[in-house]
């Protein structure tokens, strides 16, 4: 099966930050909690409603629901740590207070619940109170990166430049987090107005990462400005494009940006803990692990209400989590004076993609794109928009203008963006130019395990190139053993070429990576009927017909259970 690129671009790369294993332990962050239920009858409802709608990552549903039952049984345990929970992710920071007091007393140890309550003595500028708030976090467990920062800012708000650095150097047992550290240590450091060791700090912090990401490459360049160092700004500006290929964030922020000497990044200490839980949150915001970064951005949030960056990111972890309404009313704050405001427009079309509202998403592009002729940004997006809803001729030329103005530009080329026309291009039926496009994505990313699949399976379909079509797919597969859509290309082409037994090995492990697809369903159950298992072939075409296929692929699923024909080796194309 072909499966698309998705392009996503965090502010943060995350590559090489999360310490292994993070991902296992993300269920203790997550809003779950396994607490003995002592929740009475009355409440009962309320409770499981809540239940349900947290399940379902309704969190704004999931609190109401909660405080219902909490009203009606104010000491239950369970019903306490829920609301707490879901209060805290969603930003209601003064319910949350209140709670987590009650939270401790249940479990002493509970970071998130010592966490919201720093977030509120450093409000209340209780410096002291919130240093032993931030001693007070677990050294192990999920929350154990949130120490080290909660330690180094709160004694800078003491003034104890030494502790603070003392604190950020645990780090130092956490495989990957040298970036995070260096980078947190300048920022300490120019804040403390040492520019000696702050340089010392973001010199290492871009030794120490790979590619660069956004938020470095702008807090050393704002450095570089403050200390007359224009030249290394600009440069460092430029090398964050060329490693970012296609990326217009520098571009759109430096635009807006008003000329002369910027102001420091960091103001205070609070917003230095600001800054340091946005940049945990960036690291964590993953899939296994958006409980956290929902977290730790709602936390950023409260500290610094209008860190437009951090707005950026919580609208990220909503869209992921399927609440484009929340992540739209998030980015309806940024004003639009700010110089992040284009980015925030490319996810405002994205969120009105997600809730179906197609006219807008793409009149929103295509007018962005006539703003600036020069950006390519807005024409990507409008193509894999369009490409998303089966429009492929629009698709092609969406992307035969974002290709056009990369050029112009002399930017570096990208291979997703080839890759991408080339999907296009096949599935609108210009197949020359398709296979152009996939063989130079190809040249620019030699064994690049999406191209090799696509570009495999369309041979193979083709009845082209069969052999090395085939050992195209079987690299791809070598390169991502897990992906069950590469893996149900393998299947599907050996049953292509008529080796049944291989076909049944390759689509059997596919669905048991993605055992609810409904084209890889049918695709076993035509290897099964190929290999004389007709009870089984029936019983995955039934399965297929369960999972939601497309419309265009129900009629020949219910053919075959009616005792239609089974396409054999070399007829008619697959998924």
């Amino acid at each position: 099966m072909r499966k698309s690129v998705i392009d996503v671009c965090r502010i943060w790369g995350a590559a090489g930050f999360l310490l292994a294993g993070l991902a296992a332990g993300a269920s203790e962050a997550a809003p779950t909690p396994d607490k003995p239920e002592t929740v009475v009858e009355a409440p009962f409802g309320a409770y499981l409603a809540g239940r349900h709608a947290q399940h379902m990552r309704d969190y704004q549903s999931a609190v109401r629901w909660f405080e219902d039952a909490l009203r009606a049984d104010p000491e239950s345990p369970e019903l306490i740590t829920r609301t707490f929970l879901m209060d805290a992710s969603v930003g209601r920071f003064d319910r949350a207070q209140a709670l987590a007091e009650s939270e401790l007393k249940l479990d002493a140890t509970d970071a998130m619940a010592e966490l919201v309550l720093l977030v509120e003595r450093v409000k209340a500028g209780d410096k002291t109170g919130a240093a032993a708030l931030a001693d007070a976090l677990p050294q192990e467990g999920v929350h154990r990166f949130v120490r080290p920062l909660a330690r180094a800012w709160t004694r800078m708000a003491l003034g104890d430049v030494a502790g603070a650095d003392e604190a950020l150097q645990a780090f130092e047992k956490f495989n990957g987090f040298a970036p995070l550290k260096f980078y947190q240590l300048g920022i300490l450091y120019d804040f403390a107005g040492d520019a000696e060791r702050a340089a010392d700090n973001f010199k290492q912090a871009l030794e120490a990462s790979g590619q660069l990401n956004w938020r470095l490459s702008d807090s050393l360049a704002n450095f570089y400005r403050r200390h007359g160092r224009d030249d290394e700004a600009q440069a460092l500006y430029q090398r964050f494009v060329r490693d970012n290929a296609g990326s217009e964030l520098a571009e759109s922020v430096l635009a807006r940006r008003p000329a002369g000497v910027p102001p420091p990044l960091i103001g205070s200490a609070e917003d230095g803990l600001a800054e340091a839980l946005f940049d945990l949150a960036s690291v964590v915001n993953q899939p296994e692990t958006l409980d956290l970064a929902l977290l730790y951005s709602r936390c950023a949030l409260e500290l610094r209400p209008h860190m437009v960056l951090a707005q950026l990111l919580l609208a990220d972890v909503l869209s992921a989590q399927n609440k484009p309404e929340l992540s739209l009313a998030t980015l309806a704050e940024i004003p639009q004076s700010s110089p992040y405001w284009w980015s925030a427009r490319l996810r405002i079309a994205a969120n009105l993609e997600l809730l179906d509202r197609m006219d807008e998403a793409i009149d929103q592009l295509k007018e962005m794109a006539a703003e600036e002729p020069t950006r390519a940004g807005a024409d990507m997006q409008l193509g894999d928009l369009l490409r998303g809803k089966k429009r492929f001729t629009e698709a092609v030329d969406a992307y035969d203008e974002a290709i056009r103005r990369f050029e112009a530009a002399g930017m570096p080329e990208r291979w997703s963006l080839y890759y991408s026309r080339g999907i296009a291009l096949e599935r609108s039926g210009q197949w020359q130019r398709a296979e152009a496009d996939l063989r130079h994505a190809l040249e620019l990313k030699p064994d690049q395990p999406l191209v090799l699949n696509y570009l495999g399976y369309s041979w193979i379909d083709r009845g082209e190139n069969l052999q090395r079509g085939l050992q195209m797919i079987q690299k791809a597969v070598e390169l991502r053993p897990e992906d069950g859509y590469i893996v149900d290309s393998l299947g599907w082409a050996h049953y292509r070429l008529g080796d049944y037994p291989s076909a049944v090995q390759y689509l059997e492990k596919a669905i048991e990576l993605v055992p609810e697809d409904p084209t890889i369903n049918d695709h076993l159950g035509d290897a099964y009927w190929q290999s004389g298992r007709p009870f089984e072939a029936r019983y995955q075409w039934r399965r297929a017909l369960q999972f939601g296929p497309q419309d265009d692929e129900i009629k020949p699923i219910q053919a075959k259970l009616d005792g239609g024909s089974v396409p054999t080796a070399g007829a008619a194309r697959g998924g």
